[in-house]
């Protein structure tokens, strides 16, 4: 149950259901989750600065129970999502940061219960 939050200081409309519908897509592929299990939040507008500037930018956070515990898998996802955001918001590279967190089955709940039960 991959958890991606997207913040940016690009303007909402900028994010449209169908690139939710493909960010979710490429993260699921990346991560080896299945699409219906995905959680995405974009924030929007944000007054936010990277690197010593106020230029378009955007943080994303990945958290996910197996797929983000090693340096090894998140250097893979941190290619594949930084290409994905590169290319569909047209943004240089270095705007973009990727941060990743690993979870256990116990840290995620569901059905009035954890991830460890199910």
């Amino acid at each position: 149950m991959p958890f991606v939050d997207l913040e940016s200081n690009l303007p909402a409309e900028r994010f449209s259901e169908d690139f939710l519908r493909k960010l979710s897509s490429s993260a699921a592929t990346t991560l080896g989750k299945p699409e219906e299990r995905m959680n995405l939040v974009v924030k929007a507008g944000l007054p936010m600065l990277i690197a010593g500037s106020y230029a378009p930018c955007v943080s994303l956070s990945v958290s996910a129970v197996g797929a983000t515990d090693s340096a090894e898998k998140n250097r893979d996802h941190s290619g594949h999502l930084l290409r994905f955001l590169s290319a569909e918001l047209a943004l240089p590279e270095d705007r973009i940061v990727i941060r990743f967190h690993a979870l256990e089955p116990h840290q995620v709940g569901k059905n009035g219960t954890v991830m460890s039960f199910l």
